[in-house]
């Protein structure tokens, strides 16, 4: 798992497992939020289980699925909601985490 820090309290990284929580809770993050649809590729883990993991380690869970290339309003409402109210510092994934770290600037611009 590679985190990339986009400041001190947001970090993207690509698809995480339910196996990989404990690693994610013990680098001090308490919410995770997932950006990445079920079904957008073959074996690809889904977030019903990491959402379960998640939560079974106590932090915060936001599920924002956002198709590849087709960033919209929408997304980036429910995504600057869920920074707002989320305690921090917050994961967020998707397949890469390039799509989190877009959908993480269209938020700062419209601020």
């Amino acid at each position: 798992m590679e985190i990339r820090q986009l400041n001190e309290d947001i970090s993207v990284t690509g698809q995480i497992t339910a196996d990989d929580v404990a690693a994610v809770a013990k680098a001090g993050f308490k919410s995770v939020i997932c950006n990445r649809p079920d079904g957008e590729s073959a074996g690809q883990p889904v977030q019903d289980g990491v959402a379960a993991a998640v939560k079974a380690a106590g932090l915060d869970y936001r599920f924002i699925p956002v198709v590849s290339g087709a960033i919209t309003p929408e997304n980036v409402k429910d995504m600057a909601v869920a920074l707002d109210d989320m305690p921090r510092p917050v994961l967020a994934y998707c397949r890469s985490g390039g799509r989190c770290a877009n959908l993480f600037m269209l938020v700062q611009e419209g601020r």
